[in-house]
């Protein structure tokens, strides 16, 4: 199916009468196939203004009509493990006239979020939660003798992730009634990868039929019953499956295996699977996209481009990627040096105690994950890598504020949690030309663990790729000599420091700039120096309490010159910042460059009464 229709001259009218999932349960069968492809069109209508994730949502379009036409939702919980796929639900429980504000500034949100909707029962956005939050409900069901359903919606790719394995484990033997559907469309954000991937597929490929020799469910062996595949664009079949579970009075964990196509009936006629997870706006009758191709480059792109330099210079660097190869740059890595480039699932923990396993043998591992995913890896970071101080180099991608995925992938607490571990050297480009140096000094340092954080998007300053060049771990440098204020910036924040201080000098002010590099350990000397020379020294950084500024403080604190100067950090609040676009974000976290000028305008006016 292929739909090109502009909202105009679309006609919707089953989902015109619709006002809650009640009305889908009150449709009769022949109505539903219509349903869906009205609930596609829509979709795509939605995405042609506004872009975001719908591939995955125009995968489960039958799937998600089936569910609230059989279940009796919000009171039966429907769970939708990482939630791209969310979009037609989020239509269909009473959010379509806000569809087109999703991920914009005080729109909807892209993933499920309980502050949203009843209909959202546990809110996701990371991925391989829902089996585990499931189980939590079925088992608080249990206690309180209710008895209403929960269903968890998990991919195959997500279902890689350890958090699922040690769910399905639980489950398995605490045998509450759960429902648990695998939608196996050989994706995550790129194919789907590993053993289990492997074995849905056999699954899919020679089901059992009549008590023939088809291959064993692993679901089966952790005391599930498997039922499927199920052809999950059949919405007769997923109703008459669905029903006969829900009508069931045994008790009892299930699987059911439903096999879909991502984008299925999506408008591009040479449908590219990874690509279109996520899409910017385009003209729904030509199908072109409305903004224009980037051409500046990314920090990921250069970091890719860094590596692969690296790399063949060095035979022992090899790359790891959790799921995100593309996302990381590190498709690019594979694309060189394929048997030197793992990818290991959605499995961040592994993934970093895997690295650890290869630094023991002499390698040098790049372990790329986003700053938010590594949270999860967080005990792998300390235990399994700094305390043995082994050489495992973290090249921390989305670090900081992301517009419009908003707070759950926001980068905001790397530089706290990783500032806390001892042994682990912590740096954060300004630029292109500083990302290029920092992924040379990585791949030279064999010390211990290192790592460096840089924001998604555009990259700032000019790409030079045969300028690169080792640092000295913790001397940061000036960019600008001035007078009286400086500005000591980290990473993405200091070329807001340098946007601060065009608009200082509009005042009369002259600021020094200055270019941290090292959130840990940090440039003692030169921030020493500032101090002392300084009435005002302003610390910049796009990370939550307990990063950077603290690290200084704490220093100043010991070395007794919290005196000298007025000290004035600017961090992310003490808040999860709501989405929007990064601009709009950046400057309700505060930390945009007219935020940093009208800080420093209030601050010297304070120091200046002071001094009189």
């Amino acid at each position: 199916m292929n739909v090109t229709v502009s909202r105009m001259d679309m006609l919707t009218p089953v989902l015109d009468r619709l006002v809650d999932p009640s009305d889908i349960r009150a449709l009769e069968k022949r109505d539903l196939t219509r349903l869906a492809d009205e609930v596609r069109a829509e979709i795509i209508s939605a995405a042609a203004e506004t872009g975001g994730h719908f591939g995955a949502g125009l995968g489960v379009v039958e799937l998600t009509v089936a569910l609230h036409h059989v279940f009796n939702t919000p009171e039966d919980r429907l769970i939708w493990d990482v939630s791209h796929q969310a979009y037609p639900h989020k239509l269909l429980t009473g959010r379509r006239n806000a569809l087109r504000s999703i991920r914009k500034k005080g729109g909807l949100y892209g993933f499920t979020k309980r502050s949203e909707s009843a209909y959202d029962p546990f809110g996701t956005a990371h991925s391989s939660t829902s089996i585990s939050a499931g189980l939590g409900m079925a088992v608080g069901r249990d206690l309180k003798g209710e008895r209403n359903h929960v269903i968890a919606v998990i991919g195959d790719g997500a279902i890689t992730g350890g958090m699922a394995y040690e769910a399905l484990n639980h489950a398995g033997a605490e045998k509450s009634r759960l429902i648990v559907i695998v939608n196996d469309n050989c994706m995550s954000i790129g194919p789907a990868v590993g053993a289990l991937s492997t074995h849905l597929t056999e699954l899919r490929e020679t089901p059992k039929r009549n008590g023939s020799n088809g291959p064993s469910s692993f679901f089966e062996t952790l005391g599930f019953r498997h039922i499927g595949p199920v052809d999950g664009h059949d919405l007769d079949k997923l109703v008459s499956t669905l029903s006969a579970l829900r009508d069931e009075n045994d008790c009892g964990p299930v699987v059911v295996h439903v096999v879909t196509e991502k984008g299925h009936g999506h408008p591009f006629s040479k449908p590219d699977k990874e690509k279109y997870h996520a899409v910017g706006p385009f003209n729904p009758e030509t199908l072109e996209f409305k903004t224009a191709p980037a051409t500046k480059p990314t920090y990921t792109k250069v970091f890719a481009e860094a590596l692969i330099d690296a790399a063949k210079k060095d035979s022992k660097i090899v790359a790891i990627t959790a799921a995100m190869g593309s996302g990381t740059g590190l498709d690019q890595f594979g694309g060189e040096f394929p048997e030197r480039c793992f990818d290991v699932g959605i499995a961040e923990q592994h993934a970093v105690t895997f690295a650890a396993g290869l630094a023991t043998e002499g390698l040098k591992p790049f372990c790329a994950i986003y700053s938010t995913f590594l949270q999860r890896a967080y005990d792998q970071v300390v235990h399994d890598v700094a305390l043995q101080n082994l050489p495992v180099r973290f090249a921390i991608d989305r670090a900081g504020l992301v517009g419009q995925d908003g707070a759950t992938h926001a980068g905001s607490f790397d530089l706290a949690y990783l500032g806390t571990v001892p042994n682990l050297v912590v740096m954060a480009p300004s630029d292109a030309l500083e990302l290029r140096h920092m992924v040379a000094t990585a791949a030279a340092y064999d010390e211990g663990p290192i790592a460096f954080r840089y924001p998604r998007g555009d990259i700032h300053g000019v790409d030079q790729p045969a300028d690169a060049r080792l640092l000295e771990i913790g001397k940061g440098r000036i960019i600008e000599e001035g007078d009286e204020i400086a500005l000591i910036g980290l990473g993405s924040r200091v070329s807001a420091c340098i946007g601060a201080a065009t608009l200082l000098r509009e005042h009369g002010i002259n600021p020094t700039i200055a270019d941290a590099r090292f959130s840990k350990p940090i440039d003692t000397d030169l921030i020493e120096r500032l101090v002392k020379t300084h009435r005002v020294v302003v610390l910049v950084e796009e990370g939550s309490i307990g990063g950077f500024s603290a690290q200084v403080l704490t220093h100043l604190a010991h070395a007794h010159l919290l005196d000298r100067a007025m000290i004035e950090p600017m961090i992310l609040p003490d808040r999860f910042i709501a989405h929007g676009s990064p601009a709009e974000q950046l400057a309700d976290a505060g930390l945009d460059a007219q935020s940093i000028a009208a800080r420093v305008l209030e601050r010297h006016r304070t120091a200046a009464r002071k001094v009189a």
